[in-house]
């Protein structure tokens, strides 16, 4: 499961079936592979740790499991929001590890063509590390910023995650 996007048909490389989750950020739009998402849940109280980077919000009990709960506002240099009946944890697998990603909204699955992907322009990153952008999905009037969340956090931020 090293691949960003998961195939669920494969008739041409570019003819793929992927399945995304789209969610919602400051009025943008962005999707994950669904197959990374384990669940979403609304914002329960989350339990603040000591000597954090500012965009980890802390912890929550999840069944027994302690979950590294990070807010993706921060994350991305957006202005941050109080949170609403709209807010969601979306509980991603990343790397065999759950982190759960504090999003403004949660829109839908939806169901795109691997040729529908473009590939980003340089600029678009902003403060975001470039190489979590999978690509770029233009439906119509519609823009979707594919990402990759595992490629967005370093070595180093990871093995903090690991360690909460």
């Amino acid at each position: 499961m090293q691949n960003a996007l998961v195939a669920i048909k494969t008739d041409d490389n570019h003819d793929e079936l992927i399945q995304l989750v789209s969610f919602n950020l400051d009025q943008e739009e962005y999707g994950v592979d669904v197959l990374k998402v384990r669940e979403i849940i609304r914002m329960p109280i989350v339990t603040r740790v000591p000597n954090t980077p500012d965009y980890v919000e802390g912890v929550i009990n999840l069944r027994g499991k302690v979950v590294p709960i990070i807010c993706m506002r921060k994350k991305f240099g957006l202005i941050e929001a109080g949170n609403d009946k709209q807010t969601r944890i979306m509980v991603m697998d990343m790397g065999g590890e759950l982190m759960g990603f504090i999003v403004d909204a949660v829109s839908e699955v939806i169901r795109i063509s691997g040729s529908e992907i473009q590939p980003s322009p340089a600029m678009v990153a902003g403060g975001i590390d470039q190489e979590c952008i999978a690509g770029v999905i233009n439906q119509s009037e519609r823009l979707l910023v594919l990402l990759n969340l595992e490629k967005m956090f370093s070595r180093d931020e990871k093995n903090l995650f690991t360690g909460m």
